[in-house]
């Protein structure tokens, strides 16, 4: 009835199992499982739970298995079951003690739990009997045996020295093994005499018992006693551990290493206290293997599988010694046999049926622990169902295309095929075939096969149909193709795509270059698409090298697609030659070779090679050998390079089309050393202080220096000599050198050169010049000098020359100094005049003022003593007030001008006169008349506009301006018959 149930709900229940949630009908899922419990037999609880909970639905009943035997649990007042959660009341040793399993069941299946034992934990007394006295020898090892009681649980042991509460410590001499109990001593001492009783506790009971106590005694014989050390431990084969966790192997094993080797120290007890790892697995005294329980590295999870499928699990665990695996169905062993293969931790299941639905265990196992993982497995049967695969209603072809009408249904078993058209049944032919997975096909497709057709699958579990519409269209033919094309770079150019197509159909064009889809958006600048309906053009705007390459067109309609290629050859000027090597180099010439670019299909006509140096303004082309680099040439000698210069050389291809990037720069070679060839340029010199001779000239560039250690020879002599004197000036960026001796006569005319050397050796010598030596200052004064006023702001002094012979002081002019007389010296006004010029003008002084003068005569070795200082007072200043009320007339071609006379104030010179400034009003330069009136009669002609000032002057200079008067043209025509007149009144400025 189990079985039964669980087909029908496997085909009742197919879509809610695939698609599982919280209220999906599922088989049984653990999620607690019971653990091992260790029970006290002296416990006031008198109770026992094992714990188990379970999820399912419909929700699982559960039961227990005691050593593989189902429990009863009615039979049996003392077992009751709470939720799943076994209780035993008033447990007893003899009938509960084994291994528990939970077994939890629903229609879909049965699980059992990991396998959980009950112990019972008690401590017994030791047998009443007296020990014999241990004899031993000071100096050696020996070990006390404990030998506990019956127990169960674990124990810790203790051990007492002669009374209770007087324990024995351990320490590096004295060892309590918490496996066996018993006590070690090494180099037993006399302090050790004495009874040793051995103490167990119980550490789930809480329990504990004293053995009998053992006398311990020295004995002076050479005899081996009883209990000296023998190494008849028999050590434990494995150790178990889980992967990762931490071992502690009994210390008894490594003391007893050292209890019987008393030659080494005890100190070296203290290094046995740690744990070991499982890295530390090795030999010593005895190999110990470090073993583990099994422990998952892959599980099995729920599969669901249609009638006639395959199902595949797999579970892998790890542990130590490698675990075995069995397989559970339904809690039960599952055997391999016809369509169940087994092999280790795999399962297949080929060919399922309903049969094969249920919970399905992987078992995996060693000697120290057994795990189990536990999934469902879900079989599916279900009549064709074409709710969610319906044909297309609508399917189009091309005449003479081929279509496959596809016919999926959900079905399990696989269902059978047929076909019809309209109401008959389709008959396959060599044009129609019906393919293994139920679609149809048919090749060659012509207008009769339009029509409609149903798929109708049929399988145990009933029969359904789909029916579609196939309709056939005329197919698209390409008319115009884009052809071949040869362009050069700048062009623009279209290659046509023109069709054919059912116009009931939409078309589309698409344009790829070289295997890549156009974005006409994004290229924009150069590709367009050009043409109508049946067109799909492409434009090709200034065409670049880029561009070449092969051009796709692409129609596309909802039943057919073709294409039509072409390809497009792009000349341009050549690319960038490579690999331009300087093959040997000299001190003038480089040798240089390169390997051709591309030509981008335009031969190289001709190559132009180009240098740059530090010292140049970018790249320069420059002279080969030969002068002229066809096309089929890949070295040349570069010719006229300047020594010990670093150059890098580049190559420019080019051809009929243009010229051509240029190639990456060559490595930078220094050109080899050079005697200097340039000698320095504008050798002069002169001045400088007493008893110099200065020298300057122009440096040689470095570009020009032909080599290192590049140097200066400077030579000269006095005028009219045979013997040169030479001085090295080892700097580069020298300019001047300077010869001192006392006995150099001033101003005395020297020949001189300036040389250049490097470490190749000296070059030539420069044109000979003549250069002065350093003048002596004048050293007599100017004489008869003499100063009078001009205005208020300016004042003239003149003097003589001083009277003394030229040879001993040239004088190359004379310095002014002025000062007020409220100033003081120092701070004097100083005027320089040029050459033989023995006056001047001293200017922009302040009027009615004292002011002192002298002069000095100067050359280029200072200025000479000072002559008499001479006194002159500036006149007043000129008058402060403008002219006033000026009126103007005009009559016959003539204006009258007509202003107050201005009244000097008395800190102020007499105004002797009046000035009329007029100009045109474009024009910037004035004319000026002078008058001691106070009007004047201008002549001019009235077609042009007028600006006039007027303004005083005096001894003091002239006076303040009066404003601007601007006197408008007037026609001619209307001097006849009318005298404007004009009266202006200005406000008088006051005085400064």
């Amino acid at each position: 009835p189990i079985r039964i149930w669980m087909q029908f709900l496997q085909v009742s229940h197919v879509f809610l199992l695939i698609n599982a949630d919280d209220n999906t009908l599922h088989g049984p899922v653990f999620l607690q499982e019971p653990s091992s419990v260790i029970f006290p037999l002296d416990s006031e609880e008198k109770k026992v739970k094992l714990n188990c909970e379970v999820k399912g639905n419909p929700r699982p009943t559960v039961g227990w298995k005691l050593n593989g035997t189902n429990i009863d649990i009615g039979m049996d007042y003392r077992y009751s079951a709470v939720e799943g959660n076994l209780l035993i009341n008033n447990p007893n040793k003899t009938q509960d003690s084994g291994t528990y399993q939970c077994v939890a069941t629903n229609p879909f299946g049965r699980i059992v739990s990991r396998e959980a034992k009950l112990q019972f934990a008690y401590l017994e007394n030791f047998k009443t009997r007296t020990r014999s006295t241990v004899s031993v020898r000071q100096g050696q090892g020996m070990v006390l045996l404990c030998g506990p009681p019956p127990h169960s649980g674990e124990l810790t042991y203790a051990w007492i020295f002669n009374e209770y509460p007087s324990f024995v410590h351990q320490d590096n001499r004295r060892f309590v093994s918490q496996e066996t109990g018993n006590l070690y001593i090494a180099k037993v001492e006399a302090s050790d005499v004495g009874n040793y009783t051995c103490v167990v506790t119980n550490t789930v009971t809480n329990s504990r018992v004293l053995g009998p106590p053992t006398p311990l005694i020295l004995r002076n014989d050479g005899v081996m006693g009883e209990y000296e050390p023998k190494i008849e431990v028999q050590f434990p084969e494995t150790v178990p551990s889980a992967k990762g966790t931490t071992v502690k192997l009994d210390h008894r094993y490594f003391f007893i290493f050292w209890f019987a080797n008393p030659s080494l120290s005890a100190a070296g007890v203290t290094y046995f206290q740690d744990s070991l790892q499982t890295e530390d697995l090795g030999s010593f005294i005895h190999s110990f293997c470090i073993a583990a329980q099994p422990n998952w590295i892959q599980k099995i999870s729920d599969a669901h599988a249609a009638i006639e499928e395959s199902v595949f699990w797999e579970c892998r665990a790890s542990g130590r010694p490698k675990p075995s695996y069995r397989w559970l169905k339904d809690g039960e062993p599952l055997l391999p046999q016809g369509r169940v293969q087994i092999e280790q931790g795999s399962l297949t299941i080929a060919n399922v049926s309903l049969s094969d639905a249920g919970m399905y265990q992987c078992v995996a196992e060693n000697r120290h622990g057994i795990i189990f993982a536990s999934a469902e497995l879900s079989v599916i049967a279900v009549g064709p169902d074409f709710s969610k695969t319906l044909l297309k209603k609508l399917t189009l072809v091309k005449v003479g295309g081929e279509v496959i009408i596809e016919c999926k249904p959900k079905a399990s078993p696989r269902p059978t095929y047929s076909w019809k058209k309209g109401k008959d049944i389709l008959r396959e032919n060599e044009r129609i075939t019906v393919l293994d997975d139920g679609s149809l096909r048919i090749v060659n497709v012509t207008k009769a096969d339009a029509g409609s057709y149903t798929c109708v699958a049929t399988n145990h579990f009933g029969t359904a149909s789909s029916t579609g519409s196939l309709v056939v269209k005329d197919p698209t033919r390409v008319m115009v193709s884009p052809f071949s094309m040869d362009v050069t770079v700048g062009e623009s150019i279209v290659l046509p795509c023109q069709v054919s197509h059912d116009h009931s159909l939409d078309i589309m064009f698409t344009w790829s270059f070289n295997g890549h889809l156009i974005d006409f958006e994004k290229d924009g600048d150069h590709f367009e698409r050009v043409g109508g309906d049946s067109a799909g053009d492409l434009m090709i705007r200034s065409i670049q090298l880029k561009h070449a390459g092969k051009y796709v067109c692409m129609v596309q309609t909802s039943v057919d697609k073709l294409s039509a290629a072409a390809d497009l050859i792009v000349r341009g000027p050549p690319g960038p030659p490579e690999a331009v090597t300087i093959d040997e180099i000299t001190d003038t010439t480089a040798q240089l070779s390169w390997r051709p670019g591309a030509d981008n299909h335009s031969p190289i006509t001709m190559y132009v090679v180009q240098a740059r140096t530090p010292f140049s303004v970018g790249w320069q082309a420059v002279s080969t050998v030969p002068e002229v680099i066809d096309g089929r040439t890949f070295t040349a000698t570069v010719v006229g390079l300047n020594p010990w210069v670093e150059y890098e050389f580049r190559v420019v291809a080019a051809n009929l089309i243009g010229i051509g990037e240029p190639s990456r720069p060559s490595e930078k070679r220094r050109t080899e050393e050079a005697l200097p060839e340039v000698t320095p340029a504008n050798v002069s010199g002169g001045g400088g202080s007493k008893s110099e001779l200065v020298i300057t000239w122009e440096t040689v560039p470095e570009e020009l220096q032909n080599g290192g250690g590049f140097g200066y020879v400077v030579a000269f002599r006095p005028f009219g000599t045979v013997s040169w004197m030479q001085t090295v000036v080892a700097s580069p960026d020298a300019s001047r050198y300077v010869f001192r001796n006392e006995t150099l006569p001033p101003f005395s005319p020297y020949e001189v050169k300036v040389g250049v050397y490097n470490n190749k050796g000296e070059g030539s010598f420069s044109p000979m010049t003549v250069v002065y030596s350093a003048e002596e200052e004048p050293t007599r004064a100017p004489t008869t000098v003499f100063a009078r006023s001009l205005s208020a702001s300016d004042v003239e002094i003149s003097w003589a020359p001083p009277r003394e012979n030229q040879h001993k002081g040239r004088i190359q002019g004379y310095e002014v100094r002025c000062w007020r007389h409220d100033e003081k010296e120092e701070n004097a006004k100083k005027i320089r005049t040029v050459g033989n010029q023995t006056s001047t003008k001293v200017t922009n002084l302040r009027g009615n003022a004292l002011y002192h003068l002298a002069v000095k005569a100067y050359n280029t070795a200072g200025t000479g003593p000072s002559s008499a200082t001479v006194n002159v007072t500036t006149k007043k200043p000129p008058p402060s007030q403008p002219p006033g009320n000026i009126i103007w007339n005009s009559s016959d071609s003539k204006i009258i001008l007509n202003w107050d006379q201005v009244k000097a104030l008395d800190n102020e010179s007499e105004v002797r006169g009046y000035k009329v400034l007029y100009r045109w009003n474009r024009q910037s330069s004035a004319s000026v008349i002078e008058t001691n009136k106070t009007s004047v009669e201008l002549s001019l002609p009235f077609d042009e506009d007028y600006i006039i000032e007027i303004k005083p002057f005096s001894d003091g200079g002239d006076g303040s301006s009066s404003e601007q008067i601007r006197i408008p043209k007037i026609s001619s025509k209307a001097g006849e018959w009318a005298i404007s007149t004009i009266m202006i009144s200005l406000t008088a400025r006051s005085s400064l």
